[in-house]
């Protein structure tokens, strides 16, 4: 059984959303400098789920937790449509990491965008030196594909990508996405 779920955010989450975008919420391989976004607005007109990207909110099934969110966007590897890929990210609160739920919550992200779109792949890059990611992916099925050199800007310096696959063929049965 798992032991996070995701669900859409609501008007009601617009200040914790917001608060985790302070560098105290951020995780070291996330920081990239971007200034912190209102959100109140957006999730009120239209949402955080699009049918291009979007974000979810993770949370524990136990007490309903908010414990960090998964995002998406396409990465398009021919002109087709059929040529899309998700992309895929997290960001668990300091209180969630370490525990396995990154993991659980990516693999529920991948099951649930191959259930909702046609996409044949689901990946996820990270920094060579973030170990703990890379062992998230890989429990979740996720296979490593190889490095892409000098290809993320963070910190002042150029990073090296780890890049993860999952494959439909590989899906598992699709989650159910709470409305908030």
């Amino acid at each position: 059984m798992n032991r996070v779920r995701l669900r859409q955010a609501t008007v009601a989450d617009a200040g914790l959303l917001e608060r985790w975008q302070q560098p105290a919420y951020i995780g070291e391989f996330n920081r990239f400098g971007i200034p912190p976004r209102p959100l109140r607005d957006e999730i009120r007109e239209h949402g955080l789920v699009g049918s291009d990207r979007g974000a979810l909110i993770v949370e524990l099934v136990a007490d309903s937790t908010p414990i960090g969110t998964v995002s998406w966007h396409p990465e398009l590897y021919g002109p087709n449509a059929e040529s899309v890929a998700w992309n895929i990210g997290i960001n668990l609160i300091p209180e969630g990491r370490g525990r396995g739920y990154g993991g659980e919550a990516q693999r529920l992200l991948a099951d649930w965008l191959f259930a909702s779109t046609a996409a044949n792949r689901v990946e996820a890059m990270t920094d060579v030196e973030n170990v703990a990611e890379q062992r998230a992916l890989e429990k979740a099925g996720f296979r490593r594909e190889g490095i892409l050199y000098g290809s993320q800007f963070r910190g002042g310096a150029w990073r090296d990508l780890v890049v993860y696959s999952l494959l439909r063929a590989q899906a598992g049965s699709p989650p159910t996405i709470a409305s908030g």
